[in-house]
């Protein structure tokens, strides 16, 4: 991947997720605002394992706009094509959080900042000088930014960076989930490294049978490294004629999960950082859970570290 100056650059959504922090006196919920947004929420974790990152988006130029840009910055990522809009207020995530741990999400984004995002705004110099290109579908919602994201990902495959995509399929943001869809199938056609859920791959294929599901990823697509997070039940990797399976990590007095899938794909991003793509071995494609012992706190942290107070992640054997 050569000596750059960046191991990852994402592109994407930038906003601030109202979380659930108890409630007040007189019953009803209250909301803490935190800096999220998947991208983000993996870079900051590949900063904290000593990766150089950097950042492409659009906020607003209003109050949640500059606590995202303080957020990011104070983890170390790269802000220099994070864009101010001037116009369009910052987008706004409502995250409500249900016993067994998941989550349903409102968004006030009609329009927001994120989705103002030009092709013009893109930064061409910090993708080629990359090793990785990160991105998901949240930036190809709407026609301006989704020109934004395809040209990007073209810039990256022209500089021979690897590319990773998650999905993060996110319904009530799209038009129709057959747009969805189509600007899924056209992640995959592009990525060398898939970070996938189990509900978007029933999305995708209308099968619960996730091998199935990977076959036919491999069949269409040809992505060597194919992650599928099955939530409670662990993950699986497929790579070459490899299967990897990892067993869940179960945590009882687990408080919130939100960002623990980005965590999954900032610690596989790390792996391949490492050891590179092209001769993974099975030994060394076997997970082994972590509770990150940094996250056991009631103090918010920006980012991928913002809310979490118990959260676990699988890391590659290194």
């Amino acid at each position: 991947m050569g000596n750059k100056a960046f191991d990852v650059t994402a592109l994407g959504e930038l906003l601030i997720d109202f979380t659930e922090n108890g409630n007040s006196a007189q019953g009803n919920p209250i909301l803490e605002a935190n800096p999220g947004g998947a991208p983000c929420n993996v870079l900051a974790m590949l900063e904290k394992l000593g990766k150089k990152t950097a950042f492409i988006g659009k906020v607003g130029n209003d109050m949640f706009g500059t606590q995202l840009k303080n957020a990011v910055e104070e983890v170390g990522i790269d802000t220099r094509n994070l864009v101010i809009d001037n116009e369009v207020h910052t987008t706004l995530a409502f995250v409500h959080t249900y016993p067994d741990g998941d989550r349903d999400f409102s968004f006030y984004r009609n329009p927001g900042a994120d989705m103002m995002l030009t092709k013009d705004e893109i930064q061409e110099d910090l993708i080629r000088d990359s090793r990785i290109f990160h991105f998901g579908t949240l930036s190809s919602t709407h026609e301006g930014v989704r020109e934004a994201t395809r040209y990007a990902i073209d810039v990256a495959k022209e500089a021979g960076c690897i590319v990773s995509f998650d999905p993060n399929l996110r319904p009530p943001l799209w038009k129709s989930l057959d747009d969805a869809k189509a600007e899924i199938e056209y992640g995959l056609g592009k990525c060398d490294i898939l970070k996938i859920s189990d509900n978007e791959v029933e999305f995708l294929f209308g099968t619960t049978d996730y091998d199935k599901g990977a076959a036919l990823l491999k069949e269409k697509y040809n992505i060597p490294l194919i992650l599928i997070t099955l939530g409670k039940d662990g993950s699986r990797a497929y790579y070459k004629d490899m299967k990897v399976e990892a067993a869940p990590f179960l945590q009882e007095k687990t408080i919130e999960t939100t960002g623990a899938g980005d965590t999954f794909c900032a610690s596989s991003l790390n792996y391949v950082l490492e050891h590179g793509l092209d001769n993974l071995t099975e030994e060394g494609l076997h997970f082994n859970s972590h509770i990150y012992t940094g996250l056991f706190t009631l103090i918010p942290v920006p980012v991928c570290y913002y809310y979490i107070r118990m959260c676990f992640y699988n890391e590659f054997i290194r």
